[in-house]
C-alpha cells in the first residue's frame, strides 16, 4: 500500500534534498521503517535506540496529529505522513 512521507526541511539532506518519498505499509511505523530502509540516517533522527519515537518528532497523518499511538496508527492506499521537527533555541 502506497502511502506519501512528506519531509521537514532539516531532514531533507539525508534524502537527497527530496520533498515527499512514496513508502509501502500497514501502519505509521511500517511506513516509516521502510523509510528508513530507503534512507538509514533517517533512522538516528527519528527514533532513539529503543525504537520509540524522539521527544521532538511530531507524526501528522492526513494533517491530523498521530499522537498518541503514532506508530500503532493504520494507514491506507494514498495517505499522507507529516513529520515534523520541533525545533528550540534563543
Amino acid at each position: 500500500m502506497s502511502v506519501k512521507i512528506n519531509i521537514h526541511v532539516t531532514h531533507r539532506q539525508h534524502t537527497n534534498g527530496k520533498k515527499t518519498i512514496e513508502v509501502e505499509g500497514t501502519t505509521v511505523g511500517e511506513a516509516l521503517n521502510d523509510f528508513v530502509a530507503m534512507y538509514p540516517d533517517m533512522k538516528k533522527e527519528l527514533f532513539d535506540k529503543k525504537g520509540k519515537l524522539l521527544n521532538y518528532i511530531e507524526i501528522y497523518l492526513n494533517k491530523k496529529s498521530a499522537y498518541p499511538g503514532e506508530l500503532e496508527k493504520k494507514v491506507t492506499d494514498g495517505d499522507e505522513i507529516q513529520i515534523i521537527t520541533f525545533l528550540a533555541g534563543g
